[in-house]
């Protein structure tokens, strides 16, 4: 049977490394470029949308790295990871222990640096055991116990000839500071690494996250903005999406031919995200093969698939929208050039040619808030907000007008 004969390549997994990786060669020179750093003036925050592939991208600068001499440390970052400052360097101490635990140390210098063995042992590894020790007998407040460590590890990380740690964060949207508990774990990440990169120890970060990042970071602490090149990870070019269609078939050498028309329908629908386009594309391949075994015309089910693509990735975000806030959503979508940005004063104007009882603007703006908190818009660099749901705003089009 045919079907035994393909195996389906297209993967529309979160995080999942599509079968080809298409455009992002601008995005990789701009990391390389980083790598060459010998005193470490910019860090990295790559944004963007969910589905743009930050998670895909972020994979193939691991390797990169590790074959520019660099080591590689990091995991995604959870909302647990910055209640506390103790959290956060718990975390940064844990990732790093896994490159050093092989790395042998005497116990004197251990000792000369504030942690007392409570063996004989004339050597000990640097692992999470000792490294957690030097942190807790090391006086002062969190930021000077976490310095401590992470030069120390420098001092003996310098002997394996490698050029610097890349501590590499995704979800990093979800780090925060916490005023009303006097705890600053965000503030704390920021501190000390400017405070080790102006010592010229080479420990580089690269935060992964919504754009909602990189005004958190800021908003920490001002010299954010001049600590870190923000990379913003956008849709592919129709070039780039015909490629992420064609090659994974192509090397599969299964005998789907797609037409150009129904080429263009797939980047259309996809609308430049790579996982829209491996979510549309798994299940065009699967239909058509099944076609082919029942000898029945290949076509491409669209309505199908954007209906699945409704219910699959929109319906669920969709339902976290109040009925009003879904309301004022339905002429957000309207508004020229909704996909990319939008006002308030934008808003307002399409409400009242929109609805019998339009929004006013203090009211859009309170709304917008919530719609910020729920995850659905976010207010960008520039003061005016973006759909934070790749496509969103086709979704919301092509749901029935609820109170016109």
């Amino acid at each position: 049977m045919v079907r035994r004969a393909f195996t389906n390549p297209f993967r529309p997994g979160a995080g999942h490394m599509p079968p080809y990786l298409a455009g992002r060669e601008n995005e990789k020179r701009e990391f390389h470029r980083l790598l060459e750093q010998d005193v470490i003036i910019e860090n990295m925050v790559l944004t963007g949308l969910r589905g743009v592939g930050k998670t895909v991208l972020l994979d193939t600068f691991k390797p990169a790295g590790i074959e520019a001499g660099w080591l590689w440390a990091g995991t995604d970052l959870s909302e647990a990871t910055s209640i506390t400052e103790e959290t956060m360097a718990l975390r940064l101490i844990t990732d790093l222990s896994v490159i050093t635990s092989g790395i042998m140390v005497h116990s004197e210098d251990v000792r000369r640096i504030g942690f007392r063995t409570r063996t004989d042992r004339t050597e000990l590894r640097l692992d999470f055991d000792v490294l957690w020790g030097v942190y807790q007998h090391t006086p002062g407040l969190a930021s000077d116990k976490l310095k401590h460590v992470l030069e120390m590890v420098w001092n003996q990380l310098k002997r394996l000839k490698k050029r610097g740690v890349v501590f590499a964060y995704d979800e990093a949207q979800n780090l925060a500071d916490h005023a009303s508990e006097k705890e600053f774990p965000l503030s704390l990440l920021l501190d000390v690494f400017q405070s080790l990169q102006k010592r010229d120890v080479p420990f580089m970060l690269v935060l992964v996250g919504l754009p909602t990042l990189f005004p958190k970071l800021v908003e920490a602490r001002t010299f954010a903005e001049r600590m870190f090149h923000v990379v913003f990870l956008d849709r592919l070019s129709d070039a780039d999406s015909r490629e992420a269609i064609l090659r994974p078939i192509r090397d599969s050498k299964c005998p789907l031919k797609l037409s150009d028309r129904s080429l263009q329908e797939i980047i259309d629908l996809a609308g430049g995200y790579p996982y829209f386009i491996q979510f549309i594309c798994r299940d065009v391949y699967d239909a058509f093969l099944q076609q082919i075994e029942t000898d029945q015309a290949p076509t491409i089910p669209i309505e199908e698939i954007t209906r699945k693509l409704d219910t699959d990735f929109f319906a669920g975000r969709w339902a976290r929208a109040t009925d009003r806030q879904r309301e004022l959503l339905q002429v957000i979508a309207g508004v020229e050039n909704a996909s990319d940005e939008f006002s308030v004063h934008g808003i307002a104007e399409k409400s009242r040619s929109l609805l019998k009882k339009p929004f006013s603007a203090s009211h859009i703006s309170q709304m917008l808030a919530a719609l910020c908190s729920a995850g659905l818009v976010y207010r960008n660099r520039h003061g005016r907000y973006s759909f934070a749901v790749p496509l969103l705003d086709r979704f919301i089009l092509r749901q029935p007008m609820e109170n016109p």
